[in-house]
C-alpha cells in the first residue's frame, strides 16, 4: 500500500519557516537521489527530474537569503542615515527611494 504524501504547510509569510520548508523539501529530494528505487535506465529519467527540482529550489533558496540580507542592509542604511541626520530630523527625500 502506498504511503500518502504529507500536507504541506503553505504559511509563506515568516521567513523562518519559508526557509524551513526549503530546507525540509531539499532534503526530501537529496534523499531520493541518493537512495530512491530508480534501478533501470528507463527510469534514470525521474532521477534527473529530481536534479533539476533539487536545482529550482536551490535557486530559490539562494534568491530568499539574498533578499532577506539585502532588507537587512536596506533597514541598516536607514537607520544610520537616521542618526546621522539627528534623531529628530526627516532624512533627505533625495536619499530615500519610494520604489523600492
Amino acid at each position: 500500500m502506498s504511503e500518502t504524501p504529507p500536507e504541506p504547510d503553505l504559511n509563506t509569510e515568516e521567513f523562518d519557516v519559508l526557509l524551513e520548508q526549503l530546507d525540509k523539501a531539499i532534503g526530501e529530494i537529496v534523499e531520493k537521489i541518493e537512495n530512491g528505487r530508480i534501478r533501470n535506465p528507463e527510469h534514470e529519467r525521474v532521477r534527473i527530474k529530481y536534479y533539476r527540482a533539487l536545482g529550482y529550489l536551490a535557486r530559490t533558496k539562494q534568491d530568499l537569503v539574498e533578499s532577506k540580507t539585502l532588507e537587512e542592509l536596506e533597514a541598516e542604511v536607514r537607520s544610520l542615515k537616521a542618526r546621522e541626520t539627528g534623531a529628530g530630523a526627516d532624512p533627505d527625500p533625495a536619499d530615500t527611494d519610494a520604489g523600492v
